[in-house]
C-alpha cells in the first residue's frame, strides 16, 4: 500500500529532466542526456530513462552534488559576435558563447540558437521552461534579421513569402521581408520570421538565388538589439521581464519572480571563461557596427523595458559630456519686473 502511494505521488509531480531544467543546470534535451550516461540520480539510486516523475520531497543530485534550489527567472540580452557556437561544448572544439561569458554569470541556457556565422541578439536564461516557450512558433514572437546578401531580387519576390514557401520538402511558415536598398552587387534586407528553423533565412533566400553574406539578429519578440555591444550582455530587469511576457507566457513557462538570486555553479567540467564586461572603449564599439548598415526605423512598442532606442549604461556613461558652466540667472519681466538697464 505504502508502495502504492508513492508511486502515485509520483505520478502526480513533474518529469525529472523538467525538474532539471527549471533549476537552471541545463535544458530538457541536455538533461536526458546527462540521464542517460548515468549522472542522475533519485533518492540515492542513479536511473537510466527520463520517464520518471518526481515530487517536492524527492532529493535529486547531479554528479553526486544536490540539486540547488531553484532561482528567481532571469533573462539576458546577448550581442554573439560571428565565430562563436551557440553550444555548451563542441566536438570540433570551436569556441562557445558560453566559454565567452562572465564567470559570476548563473548556468544559463539559449533561447534557440544561432548559428557560427549569424551575429546579433541571442536571448539567454536560467529558466529551461522560459527557454522552451520562448522557443515555441505557437508562441508567436516576432524575429527580425538584417541581412546583406549577394545577388538581385525584386519586392515582388519577396511579397510571395507572406503565405510561406516549401523548399526541399521543407515548410516554412509566413516571411515578411523587405528590400531595403541596392549597394554594389548585393543588397540589404529586413527579414522578419515566426518559427526560426534551422537555417531558415539562409534556404529561403537561396532559393530566391541570393547569397547570404552577413545575417545579424536585430529583435527577438519585443526584446531589441540596440547598440548593445557585440559579446556585450545585458540583465533584463525583474519587473520588465515580467511584463514583457504577461501571464499568460509566465504561467505556462512556470516562471517564478519571487525567489531570490543566488549564485548556481555550472556543472563539473562547465565553467565559464572570464570575459570582458558590457564596457568597453569607444574604438571597440565602433568595430563592432558595420558603417554599411543602412539604418532601420524600428516603432516603439511603448512597453517599458524595450531595447529600442535604448542604450546601455556602460555607453551612456562613456559618452557622457562633462557638466556645463552655469548660466548666469536671468530675472523673468513677468515676476521680476523690468531689468535695470
Amino acid at each position: 500500500m505504502k508502495d502504492r502511494n508513492n508511486q502515485s505521488g509520483r505520478e502526480a509531480g513533474e518529469r525529472i529532466a523538467k525538474v532539471i531544467a527549471r533549476a537552471g543546470l541545463a535544458s530538457r534535451r541536455e538533461a536526458e542526456a546527462w540521464i542517460a550516461a548515468g549522472r542522475v540520480a533519485i533518492n540515492g539510486k542513479t536511473i537510466a530513462s527520463p520517464a520518471v516523475n518526481v515530487g517536492t520531497h524527492d532529493r535529486i543530485t547531479v554528479d553526486g552534488a544536490a540539486l540547488p534550489v531553484r532561482e528567481r527567472t532571469r533573462l539576458f540580452l546577448f550581442h554573439k559576435p560571428r565565430g562563436l557556437v551557440t553550444t555548451h561544448a563542441d566536438p570540433q572544439g570551436r569556441p562557445t558563447i558560453f566559454a565567452a561569458l562572465p564567470e559570476h554569470l548563473p548556468r544559463l541556457i539559449s533561447v534557440g540558437r544561432l548559428d557560427l556565422n549569424t551575429e546579433g541578439l541571442l536571448l539567454l536564461t536560467n529558466d529551461g521552461g522560459l527557454a522552451r516557450v520562448l522557443e515555441l512558433p505557437a508562441t508567436g514572437w516576432l524575429r527580425r534579421y538584417r541581412v546583406r546578401a549577394h545577388g538581385r531580387v525584386a519586392q515582388g519576390a519577396l511579397d510571395g513569402l507572406r503565405n510561406g514557401v516549401t523548399i526541399d520538402g521543407i515548410r516554412y511558415g509566413p516571411i515578411e521581408a523587405k528590400l531595403d536598398r541596392e549597394q554594389g552587387a548585393n543588397v540589404w534586407l529586413t527579414f522578419s520570421i515566426r518559427e526560426g528553423k534551422n537555417r531558415e533565412v539562409r534556404n529561403v533566400l537561396a532559393h530566391l538565388g541570393l547569397k547570404v553574406a552577413r545575417l545579424i539578429r536585430v529583435s527577438f519578440g519585443p526584446f531589441q538589439l540596440g547598440e548593445l555591444p557585440a559579446g556585450a550582455i545585458e540583465e533584463v530587469k525583474t519587473r520588465h521581464l515580467r511584463e514583457q511576457l504577461g501571464e499568460r507566457l509566465a504561467m505556462l513557462a512556470g516562471c517564478d519572480f519571487a525567489a531570490p538570486v543566488s549564485s548556481i555553479p555550472p556543472p563539473k567540467g562547465e565553467k565559464h571563461a572570464a570575459a570582458p564586461s558590457s564596457s568597453r572603449p569607444s574604438a571597440a564599439r565602433r568595430e563592432s557596427r558595420d558603417p554599411g548598415i543602412p539604418a532601420v526605423a524600428v516603432p516603439d512598442t511603448g512597453v517599458p523595458g524595450s531595447r529600442i532606442g535604448s542604450r546601455t549604461r556602460a555607453v551612456r556613461d562613456d559618452n557622457r559630456k562633462a557638466p556645463r558652466p552655469a548660466k548666469p540667472r536671468r530675472l523673468h519681466r513677468r515676476y521680476h519686473g523690468k531689468r535695470e538697464r
